[in-house]
């Protein structure tokens, strides 16, 4: 038997329904969740994202404004700019699109972000929370393939997992959340001396490397869940077409549930980034109300 298909199109519209009633409970207490999105330079890589992120925001009740700077704007232009939209209370979630110009590095921003505006997941005091099992707001692609594998009927507590890939951004955190779940976890990596080792002792396996066939049939236990983050292009005989890093055909022929790609992980990252933007909105109510109640008139 094939692999059950995982639809993350389906997912991520149930979280985008839960996310949009969340939404409009805020914004009746006057907080209406609002992300603002910055592009620099050439924004044609980031297009098809940046129209991803605003139709899934209006569907989920989360108003979405599109700021693009041309290519030469500078560092101090951009920390300037983030520093205004952190202390603006109408802006509740800052994106950063890539790619940016090789003159702006991507770590430097996602550090300027407010940690309660990281709605990306991205700043290094929303990656470290993960490690104290606090789940706030974590990177989105991490959280999305976790939030995928507890729908399967498989008990997190004691199952074998192999992740394949250890980006700051998407391996190690899932790595972090699985383990916080009760999972056994192995990380793999470039120098790892056998993956496939380790992938077929797997109950699970996520995979986030960006080699487009990287994990194939022969490397998976029967029945096993594969989660593929990867998102790669390559050339066909019926021409371009996106793929992940798991050589589907093999692997749906062994796996229990796989996801596709596209259609798998994907939706339910930016549904993610859109319960984000709700929890970010949350949070600051929580710390202006705070502030304020605090304040001796």
């Amino acid at each position: 038997m094939r692999a059950a298909l995982i639809d993350g199109k389906a997912i991520g519209a149930n979280m985008r329904a839960e996310v949009a009633r969340d939404a409009a409970q805020l914004a009746e207490q006057g907080w209406q969740p609002r992300l603002v999105s910055l592009s620099v330079g050439d924004t044609a890589a980031a297009e098809l994202y940046v129209r991803n992120q605003q139709r899934s925001a209006e569907s989920a009740g989360v108003e979405f404004e599109a700021r693009n700077y041309p290519s030469e704007t500078s560092l101090e232009q951009l920390t300037g700019i983030l520093q205004g939209l952190n202390a603006d209370p109408r802006v509740n979630g800052i994106i950063i699109q890539r790619p940016l110009p090789d003159h702006i590095p991507v770590k430097v921003l996602q550090k300027l972000v407010h940690p309660l505006k990281d709605v990306e997941g991205m700043h290094p005091a929303s990656i470290g929370n993960i490690v104290y099992n606090d789940l706030g707001l974590g990177p989105c692609t991490a959280v999305a393939a976790v939030e995928i594998l507890k729908t399967l009927p498989l008990t997190m507590e004691g199952l074998n997992v192999t992740v394949i890939g250890h980006s700051e951004i998407v391996g190690k955190p899932i790595a972090f959340l699985a383990m916080g779940l009760g999972a056994t976890v192995t990380v793999c990596h470039h120098m790892t001396r056998s993956v496939a080792m380790h992938s077929r002792a797997a109950d699970a396996v996520f995979v986030a490397v960006g080699k487009p066939g990287l994990v194939t049939g022969d490397m998976l236990k029967p029945g096993a869940a594969l989660i593929d983050i990867g998102i790669n292009r390559i050339e066909t005989p019926d021409g371009p077409k996106t793929v992940g890093d798991a050589d589907f055909d093999s692997c749906a022929e062994v796996a229990g549930w796989i996801t596709p790609v596209p259609g798998g992980v994907g939706p339910v990252t930016v549904a993610t980034l859109m319960k984000n933007a709700v929890l970010a909105t949350r949070m600051q109510m929580e710390h202006y109300r705070d502030s304020y109640a605090r304040t001796d008139f």
